[in-house]
């Protein structure tokens, strides 16, 4: 059992080899001579991206337009989804700036950014904003200008302009050198610290923020009625209130999809909407006070109105930029290799995560030419005194499952449509199957594939099935055929192999298809061979649900739409004032709290507080693979690493100064990882705990006594007597975590498992099955 059990883990080690996030000590040769290879060829990788996104550029848009109303539920959702934590940023920038940034700022960034993205970006999935590690590279700016004459809170903008300048700069070099190569080697260790200490910093927020609701703030009069001991100890306390009913809500409305009350529309529209309705309701709850209290208390959002000077001010900061001394303007060049470091990493993630393979996206992706981009963007944004927007978490992903639902909704239509079409003629249920396959398989091909076929058919008077059908003879031809070069060497012709290679795509990808949609063909063809009961008859209004492979809708109009609306948020910005204070500081707490799902290390720390006596209750609920194929010392060990990691990289950002950086201990990270860590852990141990996917294992249910076959049986989904209500945001909630990353759920390594969760109760129950069958 043993034995086939490590075979198992072997052959599982062996075929994620390749997978990016994987690397051994031996990658390191391949890393220098990846880099020797991009500094000769530079601009290959965005000439590339340029090509791959062109062919399918127009198709972006025709995808989006022919969604009609439906886009808009994603669009609204990942607007609420962005705008809330820029509003956030935006209060926490004035807190640390003075208010020399403040939302309108934050919000003018995300949404100038976001328009250019989704119109000229390469990943039009890829959701833009002002993130947390930008709020914290510029008040490290700020604290570093106020504290110097030649500079002081006056030129703190026009410097941050000349470290914008340097950082596009850097990663103008980055892309046109091809860099995003290297991305790769940020494993999933490098993730999920950035992950945790992002959250650390939220927590560290939200309690500075509910100590300042204590307090009076900065260049304020103490001698004002509001700032008085009683009304100031009243707005703490309000505060207090306010964060924590925010906090609990908004956590509890995040899960409504797992309620067991309610119709799926109604628990839907809570969970996708519920965090900005808790806003809302606790904003006007805060308006419920006494009349008796005085007008500022509890404390709401201060920041000046678009139209105001303050505001009009920033827009003219590239007119302050000669001022600033020639000295600063090169030591700018410090705090910008941190920062365009850290953008290259942030943004890369976030394009990753949210073109993952399990999304089975169909579009080629662009990342070196994003950063091209992304470098023009953060010079605009310098130039115009405004913060810069790079790609956020969990906001990409999310934006990629939203489109899911919606493309799945849209497959579902044409393909039920079709299967009533075929039955009301009655056919065969093979045939019933065939059509619905063709309908999945014409809505999921790539436009670049649609347009190179349709362009053959043209040319050659031929359909496809008849290409495909002289494929084999046809390809074999083309590849044997010859010409003489220069030289009069026979050399292979190419350029007349693309109609036939886009032929053999296709023939691959209806193959790809059929296997995803085997479980529906079993389901179709389960009426047939039960001879046509009524009770194995397929329904595909019932039973199509829970086949249907995960699909995204690739297209811009989305994107486009929400930052608009992010931009439209500045003509609501006397709205937005209302809300108080103390509503944002539960916000930052919610935001750390609902990051940690889903987070290995979080739940590998949660793991090191379980007594030995208790750890078999881990493996009867769904868990990550590590805990059973890794031994608990070794767990503990590369937990504690981690730990004492984070807590060395926080402890920078507490350096007044040298904290700017911060970012530098991420990118030692890939150094460790390659060299280090391989020599304290076996390798396949390593590769679990810090593998590219998430996967789990079922757990194991606790064994019931009874002899009665019926209580150990499972319906299944969307059967016919179960009755079961399961929505399709609900099961792609079910498979991803709440940082958007896919979970691989699979069964146990170890098949004799449940004698080892359950040994006393496995014992008995072989004992009464054993008497059972001598009876």
């Amino acid at each position: 059992m043993t034995d086939r059990r490590t075979a198992r883990r072997l052959c599982r080690f062996e075929r994620a080899i390749p997978s990016p996030f994987f690397a051994l000590d031996a990658a390191t040769v391949g890393i220098l001579d990846s880099a020797m290879d991009s500094i000769k060829a530079p601009f290959r990788g965005i000439i590339k991206d340029v090509k791959g996104r062109k062919s399918c550029y127009k198709q972006d848009w025709i995808g989006g337009i022919r969604s009609g109303i439906g886009i808009l539920a994603p669009t609204t959702y990942i607007f609420f989804a962005s705008a809330l934590p820029v509003i956030a940023f935006g209060e926490q920038l004035s807190r640390e700036t003075d208010g020399s940034l403040s939302t309108v700022e934050t919000l003018a960034s995300t949404a100038i950014c976001g328009i250019i993205h989704s119109i000229l970006g390469g990943q039009p999935l890829l959701i833009l904003g002002v993130a947390e590690p930008t709020v914290i590279m510029y008040t490290y700016l700020y604290n570093f200008t106020k504290g110097r004459e030649d500079l002081g809170r006056e030129l703190f903008l026009a410097w941050a302009g000349w470290v914008c300048t340097w950082t596009a700069l850097m990663l103008f070099l980055l892309a046109i050198f091809n860099a995003c190569t290297v991305i790769t080697r940020f494993t999933r260790i490098a993730g999920e610290l950035f992950g945790m200490l992002i959250s650390v910093l939220f927590i560290q927020e939200a309690i500075k923020g509910v100590v300042s609701e204590f307090e009076i703030p900065k260049a304020e009069d103490p001698s004002i009625e509001k700032y008085q001991f009683q009304w100031l100890y009243t707005n703490g306390l309000l505060g207090i209130i306010f964060s924590f009913g925010l906090l609990y809500t908004a956590l509890k409305s995040r899960r409504a999809r797992s309620w067991w009350y309610g119709t799926g529309c109604i628990r839907g529209f809570i969970a996708d909407y519920g965090v900005p309705l808790m806003v809302l309701v606790w904003t006007a709850m805060s308006y419920s006070v006494p009349s008796k209290i005085p007008s500022g208390v509890p404390r709401r959002l201060f920041t000046p109105l678009p139209w105001e000077s303050a505001s009009l001010y920033h827009w003219t900061v590239i007119k302050d930029m000669g001022k600033v001394p020639s000295a600063y303007i090169f030591a700018a060049l410090i705090p910008a290799v941190m920062i365009a470091g850290l953008y290259f990493f942030d943004h890369s993630v976030a394009s990753q995560m949210a073109q993952q393979k399990e999304f089975n996206l169909k579009n080629p992706s662009a990342y070196h030419y994003d950063i091209l981009l992304l470098g023009f963007m953060t010079l605009l944004c310098g130039l115009l005194g405004l913060p810069p927007s790079n790609g956020v978490l969990p906001q990409s992903p999310m934006h990629s499952k939203s489109l899911s639902v919606l493309k799945r909704q849209l497959i579902r239509k044409k393909m039920v449509q079709s299967a009533k079409e075929s039955i009301k003629q009655q056919a065969s249920n093979l045939e019933i199957y065939g059509k619905m396959q063709e309908v999945f398989i014409e809505m999921d091909t790539a436009p670049i594939v649609i347009t190179s076929i349709a362009s053959y058919e043209r040319g050659s008077g031929e359909s496809f099935p008849k290409v495909a059908s002289c494929l084999k003879q046809h390809c074999i031809d083309q590849l044997t055929a010859t010409s003489l070069n220069k030289d009069g060497h026979e050399i292979c012709s190419h350029t007349h192999l693309q109609p036939f290679i886009m032929a053999v795509g296709v023939l691959l990808q209806t193959i790809s298809v059929a296997k995803e949609l085997q479980d529906l063909k079993e389901a179709i063809m389960k009426g047939e061979n039960e001879g046509g009961a009524a009770k194995g008859k397929f329904d595909p209004e019932k039973h199509i649900d829970s086949y249907l492979p995960v699909r995204v809708n690739e297209q811009r109009v989305s994107n486009l739409l929400q930052s608009i609306l992010v931009g439209a948020s500045l003509l609501a910005m006397p709205i937005i004032r209302m809300i108080p204070t103390s509503v944002l500081w539960g916000y930052f707490a919610y935001m750390a709290i609902d990051s940690l799902p889903g987070n290995q290390f979080w739940e590998r720390m949660l793991l090191l507080f379980i007594t030995p006596g208790r750890r078999y209750k881990v493996l009867e609920g769904v868990h990550a693979s590590f805990v059973e194929s890794v031994p608990f010392k070794n767990i503990a060990i590369f937990t504690l690493f981690q730990l004492v990691y984070l807590l060395v990289c926080f402890g920078v950002t507490w350096i007044p100064i040298a904290g700017i950086l911060f970012p530098l201990p991420f990118f030692l990270l890939i150094s460790i990882r390659q060299h280090a860590l391989p020599k304290i852990f076996h390798p396949l141990h390593l590769w679990e705990l810090d593998a590219a996917e998430y996967e789990e294992i079922a757990g194991a249910p606790l064994h019931s006594h009874s002899l009665s076959f019926k209580e150990c049986e499972v319906p299944h989904n969307g059967g016919e007597e179960s009755g079961v209500e399961v929505c399709d945001a609900e099961i792609l909630d079910e498979l991803t975590t709440s940082r958007g990353e896919f979970k691989l759920r699979t069964i146990s390594f170890n098949e004799d498992r449940s004698f080892q969760v359950h040994p006393e109760e496995d014992v008995t129950q072989r004992k009464i099955s054993t008497d059972t069958s001598e009876r």
